[in-house]
Protein backbone atom coordinates (compact mmCIF):
# COMPACT_ATOMS: atom_id res chain seq x y z
CA UNK A 1 0.00 0.00 0.00
CA UNK A 2 1.19 3.49 -0.81
CA UNK A 3 1.69 5.62 2.32
CA UNK A 4 -0.89 8.38 2.61
CA UNK A 5 1.60 11.31 2.40
CA UNK A 6 3.04 9.86 -0.82
CA UNK A 7 -0.44 9.09 -2.16
CA UNK A 8 -1.53 12.76 -1.98
CA UNK A 9 1.88 14.38 -2.44
CA UNK A 10 1.81 15.99 1.00
CA UNK A 11 4.53 18.39 2.11
CA UNK A 12 6.82 16.28 4.31
CA UNK A 13 8.25 19.23 6.24
CA UNK A 14 4.97 19.94 8.07
CA UNK A 15 3.27 17.61 10.56
CA UNK A 16 0.48 19.75 12.02
CA UNK A 17 2.62 20.61 15.03
CA UNK A 18 0.83 22.90 17.48
CA UNK A 19 -2.62 22.07 16.07
CA UNK A 20 -5.30 20.18 18.02
CA UNK A 21 -7.77 18.00 16.07
CA UNK A 22 -10.92 16.65 17.72
CA UNK A 23 -12.33 13.40 16.32
CA UNK A 24 -16.01 12.59 16.78
CA UNK A 25 -16.42 8.88 16.21
CA UNK A 26 -17.91 5.59 17.37
CA UNK A 27 -15.04 4.68 19.69
CA UNK A 28 -11.28 4.77 19.99
CA UNK A 29 -8.14 2.90 20.98
CA UNK A 30 -4.94 4.39 22.40
CA UNK A 31 -2.81 3.15 19.56
CA UNK A 32 0.98 3.37 19.95
CA UNK A 33 1.19 5.48 16.77
CA UNK A 34 -0.58 8.27 18.67
CA UNK A 35 2.20 8.26 21.27
CA UNK A 36 1.35 10.67 24.12
CA UNK A 37 -0.42 13.26 21.97
CA UNK A 38 -4.00 12.52 23.09
CA UNK A 39 -5.05 15.40 25.36
CA UNK A 40 -8.32 13.84 26.53
CA UNK A 41 -10.83 11.14 25.71
CA UNK A 42 -14.42 12.31 26.22
CA UNK A 43 -16.83 9.43 26.62
CA UNK A 44 -20.00 11.09 25.35
CA UNK A 45 -21.94 7.84 24.95
CA UNK A 46 -24.49 9.10 27.51
CA UNK A 47 -25.60 12.49 28.79
CA UNK A 48 -23.11 12.05 31.63
CA UNK A 49 -19.99 12.89 29.63
CA UNK A 50 -16.80 11.65 31.25
CA UNK A 51 -13.42 13.19 30.49
CA UNK A 52 -10.64 10.61 30.74
CA UNK A 53 -6.86 10.79 30.24
CA UNK A 54 -7.04 7.72 28.01
CA UNK A 55 -9.56 5.31 26.48
CA UNK A 56 -10.76 2.98 29.22
CA UNK A 57 -13.30 0.79 27.40
CA UNK A 58 -12.49 -1.06 24.17
CA UNK A 59 -15.09 -2.76 21.99
CA UNK A 60 -15.67 -3.53 18.31
CA UNK A 61 -16.64 0.09 17.61
CA UNK A 62 -13.21 1.23 18.79
CA UNK A 63 -11.86 0.17 15.40
CA UNK A 64 -13.51 3.01 13.49
CA UNK A 65 -12.15 5.87 15.60
CA UNK A 66 -8.75 4.19 15.77
CA UNK A 67 -8.80 4.16 11.96
CA UNK A 68 -9.62 7.85 11.49
CA UNK A 69 -7.35 9.17 14.22
CA UNK A 70 -4.30 7.07 13.30
CA UNK A 71 -4.67 7.62 9.54
CA UNK A 72 -4.68 11.37 10.19
CA UNK A 73 -2.22 11.66 13.06
CA UNK A 74 -0.30 8.43 13.59
CA UNK A 75 3.49 8.66 13.64
CA UNK A 76 3.94 5.29 11.89
CA UNK A 77 6.09 3.68 14.59
CA UNK A 78 4.34 0.29 14.24
CA UNK A 79 5.21 0.22 10.52
CA UNK A 80 8.76 1.52 10.80
CA UNK A 81 7.51 4.95 9.76
CA UNK A 82 5.95 3.80 6.50
CA UNK A 83 2.29 4.39 7.33
CA UNK A 84 2.69 7.75 9.02
CA UNK A 85 -0.22 10.17 9.05
CA UNK A 86 0.16 13.59 7.45
CA UNK A 87 -0.51 15.32 10.80
CA UNK A 88 1.83 13.15 12.85
CA UNK A 89 2.77 16.11 15.04
CA UNK A 90 -0.77 17.17 15.93
CA UNK A 91 -2.42 16.66 19.29
CA UNK A 92 -5.78 14.94 19.55
CA UNK A 93 -9.06 15.11 21.42
CA UNK A 94 -11.09 11.90 21.09
CA UNK A 95 -14.89 12.11 21.48
CA UNK A 96 -16.82 8.85 21.63
CA UNK A 97 -20.47 9.26 20.59
CA UNK A 98 -21.80 5.71 20.14
CA UNK A 99 -24.56 4.82 22.58
CA UNK A 100 -24.30 1.98 25.13
CA UNK A 101 -26.29 -0.11 22.60
CA UNK A 102 -23.65 0.49 19.93
CA UNK A 103 -25.75 2.91 17.86
CA UNK A 104 -24.93 6.37 16.56
CA UNK A 105 -27.95 8.62 16.18
CA UNK A 106 -28.11 12.33 15.49
CA UNK A 107 -28.65 13.15 19.16
CA UNK A 108 -25.45 11.21 19.97
CA UNK A 109 -23.44 13.25 17.45
CA UNK A 110 -25.04 16.41 18.81
CA UNK A 111 -23.97 15.52 22.34
CA UNK A 112 -20.37 15.28 21.18
CA UNK A 113 -20.57 18.55 19.26
CA UNK A 114 -22.03 20.37 22.26
CA UNK A 115 -19.20 19.09 24.44
CA UNK A 116 -16.71 20.48 21.92
CA UNK A 117 -18.59 23.80 21.87
CA UNK A 118 -18.15 23.96 25.63
CA UNK A 119 -14.49 22.90 25.69
CA UNK A 120 -12.84 23.96 22.42
CA UNK A 121 -11.11 26.94 24.04
CA UNK A 122 -9.89 24.89 26.99
CA UNK A 123 -8.23 22.35 24.68
CA UNK A 124 -7.45 24.84 21.88
CA UNK A 125 -9.31 22.70 19.34
CA UNK A 126 -8.88 24.10 15.81
CA UNK A 127 -10.27 21.25 13.68
CA UNK A 128 -13.17 18.85 14.23
CA UNK A 129 -13.24 15.65 12.15
CA UNK A 130 -16.69 14.03 11.90
CA UNK A 131 -16.59 10.59 10.28
CA UNK A 132 -20.08 9.56 11.34
CA UNK A 133 -23.42 10.42 9.73
CA UNK A 134 -26.93 11.34 10.81
CA UNK A 135 -30.28 9.68 10.27
CA UNK A 136 -32.36 11.64 7.77
CA UNK A 137 -32.06 14.31 5.10
CA UNK A 138 -32.88 17.75 6.50
CA UNK A 139 -33.39 21.07 4.74
CA UNK A 140 -33.98 22.82 8.04
CA UNK A 141 -31.33 25.48 8.80
CA UNK A 142 -32.34 25.16 12.46
CA UNK A 143 -31.61 21.44 12.60
CA UNK A 144 -29.61 21.00 15.85
CA UNK A 145 -26.58 19.54 14.04
CA UNK A 146 -26.59 22.35 11.47
CA UNK A 147 -26.76 24.95 14.23
CA UNK A 148 -24.05 23.33 16.36
CA UNK A 149 -21.60 23.19 13.47
CA UNK A 150 -22.42 26.76 12.43
CA UNK A 151 -21.62 27.90 15.97
CA UNK A 152 -18.31 26.05 15.98
CA UNK A 153 -17.27 27.55 12.66
CA UNK A 154 -18.30 31.00 13.87
CA UNK A 155 -16.03 30.42 16.88
CA UNK A 156 -13.09 29.75 14.53
CA UNK A 157 -13.13 25.95 14.51
CA UNK A 158 -12.87 24.23 11.10
CA UNK A 159 -15.36 21.35 10.81
CA UNK A 160 -14.67 18.57 8.29
CA UNK A 161 -17.36 15.95 7.67
CA UNK A 162 -17.51 12.73 5.66
CA UNK A 163 -20.07 12.83 2.84
CA UNK A 164 -21.23 9.21 3.26
CA UNK A 165 -20.84 6.07 1.17
CA UNK A 166 -24.35 5.22 -0.10
CA UNK A 167 -23.95 6.71 -3.58
CA UNK A 168 -27.17 8.58 -2.75
CA UNK A 169 -28.26 11.82 -4.42
CA UNK A 170 -28.57 13.51 -1.05
CA UNK A 171 -26.51 14.17 2.05
CA UNK A 172 -27.56 13.99 5.68
CA UNK A 173 -26.49 16.06 8.68
CA UNK A 174 -23.79 16.82 9.66
CA UNK A 175 -22.47 16.61 6.08
CA UNK A 176 -25.34 18.79 4.84
CA UNK A 177 -24.23 21.76 6.92
CA UNK A 178 -23.13 24.55 4.55
CA UNK A 179 -20.43 25.72 6.96
CA UNK A 180 -18.84 22.25 7.17
CA UNK A 181 -16.20 21.19 4.66
CA UNK A 182 -17.82 18.01 3.34
CA UNK A 183 -15.50 15.44 1.81
CA UNK A 184 -16.27 12.87 -0.86
CA UNK A 185 -13.83 10.35 -2.23
CA UNK A 186 -11.95 9.00 -5.19
CA UNK A 187 -10.24 5.69 -5.88
CA UNK A 188 -6.61 6.03 -6.92
CA UNK A 189 -6.32 2.23 -7.33
CA UNK A 190 -3.19 2.36 -5.15
CA UNK A 191 -1.35 4.04 -7.99
CA UNK A 192 0.24 7.41 -8.64
CA UNK A 193 -0.84 7.17 -12.28
CA UNK A 194 -3.71 9.66 -12.44
CA UNK A 195 -5.09 8.16 -15.63
CA UNK A 196 -6.21 5.20 -13.51
CA UNK A 197 -8.08 7.23 -10.90
CA UNK A 198 -11.88 6.92 -10.70
CA UNK A 199 -14.65 8.39 -8.53
CA UNK A 200 -15.78 6.75 -5.31
CA UNK A 201 -19.45 6.06 -4.56
CA UNK A 202 -19.86 8.94 -2.11
CA UNK A 203 -23.16 10.66 -1.39
CA UNK A 204 -23.73 13.97 -3.12
CA UNK A 205 -26.48 16.54 -3.19
CA UNK A 206 -27.65 19.96 -2.01
CA UNK A 207 -27.21 21.41 1.45
CA UNK A 208 -30.16 23.27 2.92
CA UNK A 209 -28.98 26.58 1.44
CA UNK A 210 -28.82 25.17 -2.10
CA UNK A 211 -25.04 24.77 -2.22
CA UNK A 212 -23.81 21.36 -3.31
CA UNK A 213 -21.92 18.76 -1.34
CA UNK A 214 -19.26 17.44 -1.27
CA UNK A 215 -16.98 20.46 -1.35
CA UNK A 216 -14.07 18.35 -2.62
CA UNK A 217 -12.75 14.79 -2.55
CA UNK A 218 -9.81 12.90 -1.05
CA UNK A 219 -8.57 9.30 -1.30
CA UNK A 220 -11.23 6.85 -0.13
CA UNK A 221 -9.67 3.44 -0.84
CA UNK A 222 -6.48 1.43 -0.31
CA UNK A 223 -5.49 3.35 2.83
CA UNK A 224 -3.36 1.43 5.33
CA UNK A 225 -4.85 1.46 8.82
CA UNK A 226 -3.99 -0.38 12.06
CA UNK A 227 -5.82 -3.57 12.91
CA UNK A 228 -7.57 -3.22 16.27
CA UNK A 229 -5.41 -5.12 18.81
CA UNK A 230 -7.21 -8.02 20.45
CA UNK A 231 -9.86 -8.21 17.74
CA UNK A 232 -10.88 -11.21 15.66
CA UNK A 233 -9.00 -9.76 12.69
CA UNK A 234 -5.90 -9.26 14.85
CA UNK A 235 -5.97 -12.88 15.98
CA UNK A 236 -6.22 -14.21 12.43
CA UNK A 237 -3.78 -11.69 10.95
CA UNK A 238 -1.04 -13.07 13.19
CA UNK A 239 -1.08 -16.26 11.12
CA UNK A 240 -2.39 -15.04 7.78
CA UNK A 241 0.02 -12.15 7.26
CA UNK A 242 3.12 -14.40 7.14
CA UNK A 243 1.50 -16.19 4.19
CA UNK A 244 2.06 -13.04 2.16
CA UNK A 245 5.79 -13.69 2.39
CA UNK A 246 5.92 -17.49 2.09
CA UNK A 247 7.49 -18.70 -1.14
CA UNK A 248 7.91 -22.42 -0.41
CA UNK A 249 5.09 -24.87 0.29
CA UNK A 250 7.09 -26.56 3.07
CA UNK A 251 6.98 -23.28 5.04
CA UNK A 252 3.18 -23.36 5.21
CA UNK A 253 2.57 -26.55 7.19
CA UNK A 254 4.61 -25.57 10.32
CA UNK A 255 2.86 -22.19 10.40
CA UNK A 256 -0.61 -23.72 10.21
CA UNK A 257 0.26 -26.30 12.86
CA UNK A 258 0.85 -23.45 15.28
CA UNK A 259 -2.04 -21.24 14.25
CA UNK A 260 -4.90 -23.47 13.10
CA UNK A 261 -6.94 -22.94 16.30
CA UNK A 262 -6.77 -19.15 16.02
CA UNK A 263 -7.88 -19.50 12.41
CA UNK A 264 -10.90 -21.55 13.46
CA UNK A 265 -9.62 -24.68 11.70
CA UNK A 266 -9.54 -28.26 12.85
CA UNK A 267 -6.29 -30.17 12.94
CA UNK A 268 -7.32 -32.56 10.18
CA UNK A 269 -8.05 -29.62 7.84
CA UNK A 270 -4.37 -28.72 7.64
CA UNK A 271 -3.13 -32.22 6.97
CA UNK A 272 -3.84 -31.89 3.27
CA UNK A 273 -2.43 -28.84 1.54
CA UNK A 274 -4.66 -28.53 -1.49
CA UNK A 275 -6.36 -25.89 -3.62
CA UNK A 276 -9.38 -25.78 -1.30
CA UNK A 277 -7.22 -24.86 1.69
CA UNK A 278 -5.19 -22.36 -0.32
CA UNK A 279 -8.38 -20.74 -1.59
CA UNK A 280 -9.83 -20.53 1.92
CA UNK A 281 -6.69 -18.87 3.30
CA UNK A 282 -6.50 -16.44 0.38
CA UNK A 283 -10.16 -15.61 0.91
CA UNK A 284 -9.45 -14.76 4.56
CA UNK A 285 -6.53 -12.53 3.57
CA UNK A 286 -8.67 -10.72 1.02
CA UNK A 287 -11.63 -10.47 3.37
CA UNK A 288 -9.55 -8.85 6.10
CA UNK A 289 -7.79 -6.67 3.49
CA UNK A 290 -4.46 -7.50 5.10
CA UNK A 291 -1.38 -5.45 4.38
CA UNK A 292 0.76 -7.04 7.08
CA UNK A 293 0.30 -8.50 10.57
CA UNK A 294 -0.61 -5.09 12.03
CA UNK A 295 -2.30 -3.25 9.15
CA UNK A 296 -5.20 -3.65 6.78
CA UNK A 297 -6.36 -1.38 3.98
CA UNK A 298 -9.64 0.47 4.51
CA UNK A 299 -12.07 2.55 2.49
CA UNK A 300 -14.87 5.09 2.83
CA UNK A 301 -15.37 8.83 3.12
CA UNK A 302 -14.55 8.48 6.81
CA UNK A 303 -10.99 7.98 5.58
CA UNK A 304 -11.27 10.88 3.12
CA UNK A 305 -12.33 13.25 5.91
CA UNK A 306 -9.43 12.15 8.11
CA UNK A 307 -6.93 12.80 5.32
CA UNK A 308 -8.37 16.24 4.66
CA UNK A 309 -8.27 17.06 8.40
CA UNK A 310 -4.60 16.16 8.50
CA UNK A 311 -3.83 18.52 5.61
CA UNK A 312 -5.87 21.26 7.30
CA UNK A 313 -3.59 20.81 10.32
CA UNK A 314 -0.55 21.37 8.09
CA UNK A 315 -2.17 24.54 6.78
CA UNK A 316 -2.75 25.85 10.30
CA UNK A 317 0.81 24.97 11.25
CA UNK A 318 2.20 27.23 8.53
CA UNK A 319 -0.47 29.89 9.03
CA UNK A 320 -2.27 29.79 12.41
CA UNK A 321 -4.32 32.88 11.51
CA UNK A 322 -6.38 31.06 8.87
CA UNK A 323 -10.14 31.12 9.44
CA UNK A 324 -12.42 28.20 8.60
CA UNK A 325 -13.70 30.14 5.58
CA UNK A 326 -10.15 30.69 4.33
CA UNK A 327 -9.27 27.02 4.79
CA UNK A 328 -12.31 26.03 2.78
CA UNK A 329 -11.48 28.57 0.06
CA UNK A 330 -7.91 27.29 -0.21
CA UNK A 331 -9.04 23.67 -0.46
CA UNK A 332 -11.56 24.56 -3.15
CA UNK A 333 -9.35 26.84 -5.26
CA UNK A 334 -6.38 24.45 -5.23
CA UNK A 335 -8.40 21.24 -5.88
CA UNK A 336 -8.02 19.51 -9.22
CA UNK A 337 -10.96 18.04 -11.12
CA UNK A 338 -11.14 14.35 -11.88
CA UNK A 339 -11.88 14.25 -15.64
CA UNK A 340 -15.32 13.23 -16.90
CA UNK A 341 -16.88 13.29 -13.41
CA UNK A 342 -19.80 15.70 -12.80
CA UNK A 343 -18.95 18.53 -10.43
CA UNK A 344 -21.98 17.79 -8.25
CA UNK A 345 -20.38 14.42 -7.49
CA UNK A 346 -16.85 15.64 -6.74
CA UNK A 347 -17.31 19.29 -5.81
CA UNK A 348 -14.24 21.38 -6.62
CA UNK A 349 -12.27 18.20 -7.30
CA UNK A 350 -9.48 16.19 -5.72
CA UNK A 351 -7.43 17.36 -2.76
CA UNK A 352 -4.20 19.11 -3.74
CA UNK A 353 -2.33 18.66 -0.47
CA UNK A 354 0.91 20.40 -1.36
CA UNK A 355 -0.87 23.21 -3.21
CA UNK A 356 -3.16 23.87 -0.25
CA UNK A 357 -0.26 24.15 2.20
CA UNK A 358 1.74 26.30 -0.20
CA UNK A 359 -1.21 28.67 -0.61
CA UNK A 360 -1.71 28.82 3.16
CA UNK A 361 1.95 29.80 3.59
CA UNK A 362 1.67 32.49 0.92
CA UNK A 363 -1.29 34.04 2.72
CA UNK A 364 0.83 34.17 5.86
CA UNK A 365 3.53 36.08 3.97
CA UNK A 366 0.96 38.53 2.64
CA UNK A 367 -0.35 39.17 6.13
Amino acid sequence: MLPTPERVGAAAEYTGRGVVIAFIDAGFYMHPDLDDRVLVHADASTNHIVEQPYVETIDDLSWHGQMTSVIACGDGRTSGGRYRGIASGSQLVLVKVSSPRGLIKEHDILRGLRWILDTHRRFNIKIVNISVGGDHVSNDPNHPLHRAIARLVEAGVTVIAAAGNRNAHDVVPPASTPQAITVGGYDDHNSLDRTRWTPYHNDHGPAYDGSYKPDLTAPAMWIASPILPGSFVDREARWLAPLLRITQEDELKPLLERGYADLGLKRNQINKLDDHLYGMLQGRINGHKLVDAQHQHVDGTSVSAAILSSVAAQMLEVNPSLTPAQIRAIFVTTAQQLPAVPSERQGAGMLNARGAVRTAAQKQQII
